[in-house]
């Protein structure tokens, strides 16, 4: 009898996970976090340091903590693009914020040396830094085998090695204060091998590889550590990939039919999990979160699945469009 009652409880219990891990759009965790979590408004009077922050998942972010109060340093290389988001931030927070709580610093990532110099302006302007958010980076659609080996060594030193750069910056600031929060945007592409994005997977798979190893080593040394990995948003990531050669963009815009995240919701769960400190967050709309879940938890599933449906069905998942699409991009 008790066998059974067990039984029964363990299916019950399989039969809820999937029925909301199919419905939420983001991971469980960071769901049950939402609502149950600290608020967003737990931020307020902290400072706040994101990089690709004119656009995107960083405007997002900063307008989700802009509402709440929380003072920011946006950090990107379009100044007429940081002027707006501020101008929104400012608007958005209805009084909370002033003009000197938001600092716009004109930051291009890859111009490593310069990342000291921005960090300290940073904490000159505030007299304190308390959680940086590396965002920038850039995607990329391409067929694996025919990927130049420059662009993995520029979609790394983009994706990986600029914010590994800035992130040291960060901790060793945060080990002389006592306590502190890095976070960075990866995708789900650093959490399953995604087609037709080589480089730019292998970048993310880096990251978590980077920011794992920090969160074991400072284990109970106050410094937290957030992965962040969202699925599609609608933003100008996808027109701005990478592809298989040198100086080539992808130039395919997301449509308004995709089935994408909003810029504004993926900012409001980004923002909810350093309210929260997460260690790892995943975000994106049905089917994206269970077909996550299926590749991490239950591998031979996933396997079995994908040769069924095909590569092509995920790359649809995706982009919301088919692999021909992507190779008549490629001969433009």
């Amino acid at each position: 009898m008790l066998f059974t009652i067990i039984g029964v409880g363990v299916f019950a219990y399989g039969i809820i996970y999937t029925i909301l891990v199919c419905l939420a759009d983001c991971d469980l965790q960071l769901a049950f976090f939402e609502r149950f979590g600290k608020k967003i408004r737990n931020l307020k009077g902290k400072v706040v340091f994101i990089t690709g922050a004119s656009s995107g998942i960083g405007e997002g972010t900063a307008l989700a903590l802009a509402k709440n109060g929380v003072k920011l340093v946006l950090a990107a290389r379009r100044l007429a693009e940081l002027e707006r988001v501020k101008q929104k931030c400012l608007e958005i927070s209805n009084g909370l914020l002033t003009s000197e709580d938001v600092l716009i610093l004109q930051m291009d990532m890859l111009d490593i040396k310069s990342h000291q110099k921005y960090f300290d302006l940073a904490v000159q302007h505030f007299g304190n830094v308390d959680i940086l958010f590396n965002n920038a980076g850039r995607s990329q659609r391409a067929t694996w085998e025919n990927i130049e080996l420059d662009i993995h060594k520029q979609l790394f030193e983009l994706n990986v090695f600029s914010v590994v750069n800035l992130t040291s910056i960060a901790v060793r600031y945060f080990n002389s204060k006592g306590s502190g929060h890095v976070a960075v945007t990866s995708s789900l592409a650093g959490v399953v091998g995604v087609p037709f994005s080589g480089s730019y997977t292998g970048s993310k798979h880096a990251i978590h590889g980077f920011f794992n190893s920090l969160r074991t080593e400072k284990t109970g040394k106050n410094l937290t550590v957030s992965i962040i990995c969202p699925g599609p948003v609608f933003t100008n990531f996808l027109s701005e990939s990478f592809t298989e050669t040198v100086g080539k963009k992808y130039g395919i815009s997301a449509k308004p039919t995709d089935r994408r995240l909003t810029m504004e919701r993926c900012g409001e769960l980004c923002a909810i999990t350093l309210a929260n400190q997460l260690d790892e967050s995943w975000m994106a709309l049905f089917p994206l979160i269970p077909f996550t879940y299926t590749a991490v938890y239950f591998p031979l599933i996933f396997k079995t699945t994908l040769k069924i449906v095909g590569v092509n069905t995920l790359f649809k998942l995706r982009d919301s469009s088919d692999i021909q699409l992507m190779t008549e991009a490629k001969k433009n």
